[in-house]
């Protein structure tokens, strides 16, 4: 249900200095008046103390936005990180439901799964404006987008017309169109962009292509509801979820005059609905929906080290850049739930809104935005103290989010 608005947080509301009406202020005597104004320079003075110790210093050139998907909504909301606050609502296409950025312009990419029975689109968004800059037709329910590693191309799933869209970014337009198995749920381009990763979620498999030929390289079936993969960055592994099989697939991608292997099935949780890589690679988090449990993978061995409880039907979760803390997105809930890597344990619960889905941290780790699915808004809580810090609103449905940081030349 909705967050009420009696609720309590850690953060206490301090009413502007506007809110003092310039007529009363008039009438008070000099000696209140002097009072009225020592007492609004202090609190200035704090607010503005709080700040710079609680957030960064950013140049005047510098820009930063999370991005948020609003299904219901046909929009995209950009949330200025500097401010915290809406920047402003982007329209976009029917249904939108995936985002990537650009790694090397200033560029988002929002893809919309259309109307019911129509095409889908990409719609290309100039983040130094919050603007769209073209939209570029797509096909049948495309569901999910990646971007390779020069941000020339983006690789769309289409989930209801079985292939991956290839979309030049530079010239705007798709380019190429590459055959996978029955309803394509993901699409990830490897590092190296030699092989992309794609999980066909009707036909349980994992198809292996070559990006540059278009050619399917290998395929591995056995993988009931395959799902969105989390790959290595040194492109040498693939592990995929498999949502309907309560296991986790495990391929190794060809490299070295070595084929694609397929190396084992992982049984973890039921449904698993996502998987976190550690940013050191170590090992990665499965987030076992309808187990309420996260299981700990060791991406060397191949192995499910630990299984722990984690809140209310967890389906997203997220790293540290340090490596030490899991957070994870509880569905059934108003809370995201924190996992201390290290001490292998459960340490508390951050109260959000409701149905928190999707998370990302900001470019600098103070912040952490938590998308509020059935609420319609975006918790903002600062990682020093695990602390809700405000709720933001966003649109009808919202449902994945991105952070784009960049400065002005």
């Amino acid at each position: 249900m909705p967050l009420a608005k009696d609720s309590t947080y850690s953060e206490i509301a301090i009413p502007q200095a506007s809110a003092v009406r310039p007529a009363a202020h008039a009438r008070l005597r000099p000696a209140a008046r002097a009072a009225v104004l020592l007492a609004l320079s202090a609190l200035s003075f704090a607010l503005t103390s709080c700040r710079s110790h609680d957030f960064a210093d950013y140049p005047a050139n510098y820009r930063e936005f999370v991005y948020v998907s609003n299904g219901g909504s046909a929009t995209v909301t950009a949330i200025s990180v500097v401010d915290v606050r809406v920047d402003r609502e982007i329209p976009v296409g029917p249904n939108p439901v995936a985002l990537a950025v650009s790694p090397t312009r200033n560029e988002v990419y929002a893809v919309s799964s259309g109307a019911i029975g129509a095409n889908g689109s990409l719609a290309v968004i100039d983040a130094e404006h919050n603007s769209v800059a073209a939209t570029i037709p797509l096909h049948r329910q495309p569901v999910s987008i990646d971007v390779d590693a020069e941000g020339n191309k983006a690789y769309i799933a289409n989930l209801g017309s079985n292939f991956v869209s290839v979309v030049d970014l530079k010239t705007r337009r798709e380019v190429a169109q590459i055959g996978a198995g029955e309803q394509p749920d993901a699409a990830r381009i490897t590092a190296d962009g030699k092989t992309l990763v794609v999980a066909n979620r009707g036909a349980g498999s994992v198809s292996l292509i070559d990006p540059a030929s278009g050619h399917v390289r290998s395929v591995f079936s056995g993988c009931p509801g395959a799902a969105d993969p989390a790959i290595m960055p040194d492109a040498s592994k693939a592990f995929i979820p498999c949502a309907a099989g309560h296991q986790v697939m495990v391929v190794a991608l060809a490299r070295n005059n070595q084929a694609d292997k397929l190396l084992t099935l992982l049984d973890v949780g039921r449904i698993p609905a996502h998987v976190a890589l550690k940013p050191d690679t170590g090992e990665l988090f499965v987030a076992n929906s309808e187990s309420n449990s996260i299981s700990e993978v060791i991406t060397g061995t191949n192995d499910v080290s630990s299984t722990y409880l984690m809140g209310d039907t967890p389906v997203r979760s997220l790293v540290s850049a340090d490596n030490a803390l899991l957070y994870v997105a509880n569905l059934r809930s108003q809370n995201v739930t924190v996992y201390s890597i290290d001490d292998g344990r459960h340490i508390g619960a951050i109260h959000v809104g409701d149905g928190p889905s999707a998370l990302a941290f900001s470019a600098n780790g103070l912040l952490l935005f938590a998308v509020d699915s059935r609420s319609g808004d975006v918790a903002v809580v600062r990682t020093a103290s695990r602390a809700l810090f405000t709720l933001i609103p966003a649109g009808r449905s919202p449902n994945a989010i991105v952070d784009k940081a960049f400065t002005l030349k």
